[in-house]
């Protein structure tokens, strides 16, 4: 069973920008899959951002630009970050890693990232 802990969240203003951490129990370097996605009371989580040694980095529409993921493997650790944040970037952020898509897919816990107007 892999752990994930996240950290990094917090209250920021419009425009600022923030790091995401997520740091795991195991060798990153076994995971093709290590990305985010967020959460807001009420939706369903949605995709984020994907650090994938298949086919590279990808992102939603709407962070594009602005958002930026990556690995360091030497750290178990995989970051999101967030630069001109947007009040609709307000949400729980959650990490997730995946060795294969036939394999399970682990989930952090979750770190609030609130931003203000």
């Amino acid at each position: 069973q892999v752990q994930l802990v996240e950290s990094g969240g917090g209250l920021v203003e419009a425009g600022g920008s923030v790091r995401l951490s997520c740091a795991a129990s195991e060798n990153t370097f076994s995971f093709n899959y290590m990305g985010w996605h967020r959460q807001v009371p009420g939706k369903q989580r949605e995709f984020v951002a994907v650090d994938s040694k298949i086919t590279g980095t990808k992102y939603a529409d709407s962070v594009k630009g602005r958002f930026t993921i990556s690995r360091d493997n030497a750290k178990n650790t995989v970051y999101l970050q967030m630069n001109s944040l947007k009040p609709e970037d307000t949400a729980v952020y959650y990490c997730y890693v995946r060795k294969s898509m036939a394999e399970n897919v682990y989930w952090g816990q979750g770190t609030q990232v609130t931003v203000s107007s």
